[in-house]
């Protein structure tokens, strides 16, 4: 069986395939351009892909031989699931990896707003002595609201708690009640108590955008809002908008709509807006961990014909007829 490691790949997860039995991989160590993806994908088993690498629907008609996709992360949406689940293939991802180093992603965020420490680092670089220019508040006895309550949701709450905060969460999704948080019936009970809002929900038809006008106007006034899920959560121009009315104190982002931003992306730059590039799953623990994860689903997959963390669930009685 031959796998295709189209994305850079920890190296952990590079030692396995190599001691691999029945198993052959091109891994050129860098990100694979559209071009030389399409040249050698017909050839390719399995595809293990992170971010940088679009399945779309061109790219999976040209893998005649492909059975299944792994996603070295959690998110899938640079994967045609209808496209993969119409030929066969099976798309896995690896929820659990990115778990901590997202969570603690999201804290730093936090505590970088409350306390102003870009700008006030930047003030000292830059020769500026400014220590009343930086009041800050204290997370301890805050309420931090919760939308998406999963592993890296419960991550964050759990951390949260530690710093004396108060956790609400909203999921439509929960099978069961986890301890350390409140749970709320729907959104707007959230927003009318967040005082800190971190959105840990995936992309879909309902959420693209769940973070507009209309909600940002049901939410406290000074509400702080972290997104280190993805950046089509939110209307970029409603929360640029509702940070200069003061309605919003401040956002802390490390996902955006489109990545990297537009040049006309309003929040870039805007006074009270931290930014980081997309750093949530940026630890060495957590690529060895994701690397690890992807290679041996993969391994699974094609030697063994087992299937965990599917996410085109559909495909499996499709691929066992």
């Amino acid at each position: 069986m031959h796998i295709l490691v189209s994305d850079p790949l920890g190296d952990s997860g590079i030692a396995i395939l190599e001691q691999q039995d029945g198993i052959t991989f091109d891994h050129p160590g860098t990100k694979m351009s559209r071009a030389e993806v399409m040249a050698v994908i017909g050839d390719a088993d399995g595809l293990i892909i992170r971010s940088g690498t679009t399945a779309d629907a061109e790219l999976l008609a040209a893998a005649t031989k492909l059975k299944a996709i792994a996603r070295a992360g959690v998110g899938v949406d640079n994967v045609d699931l209808a496209a993969a689940t119409e030929r066969g293939i099976v798309v896995m991802n690896t929820p659990s990896g990115n778990t901590i180093a997202t969570a603690e992603m999201t804290l730093g965020l936090m505590l970088a707003l409350a306390r102003h420490i870009p700008r006030a680092h930047q003030a000292l670089v830059e020769g500026r002595w400014e220590r009343k220019e930086w009041m800050g508040t204290e997370l301890n006895g805050k309420t931090l609201g919760l939308v998406g309550f999963g592993r890296v949701g419960q991550a964050v709450g759990t951390r949260a708690a530690a710093f004396g905060m108060k956790v609400v969460a909203y999921d439509p999704y929960l099978e069961s009640i986890p301890d350390g948080a409140t749970i709320v019936d729907n959104l707007e009970e959230l927003y009318a108590q967040a005082d800190y809002l971190s959105l840990h929900a995936v992309v879909t038809d309902e959420t693209r955008h769940m973070i507009n006008a209309d909600a940002i106007a049901s939410m406290k006034a000074g509400v702080r809002i972290i997104n280190a899920a993805r950046g089509s959560l939110i209307d970029t121009f409603a929360l640029a908008d509702a940070i200069k009315a003061g309605k919003v104190a401040g956002a802390g982002l490390d996902v955006y709509e489109t990545e990297p931003p537009d040049e006309n992306n309003p929040l870039i730059g805007l006074d009270g807006v931290v930014h980081t590039p997309h750093l949530g799953a940026s630890t060495l623990e957590a690529q060895d961990a994701v690397a690890d994860e992807a290679v041996r689903l993969m391994i699974d997959a094609l030697l063994n014909n087992s299937y965990v963390s599917v996410v085109n669930q559909e495909v499996l009685a499709q691929i066992s007829n």
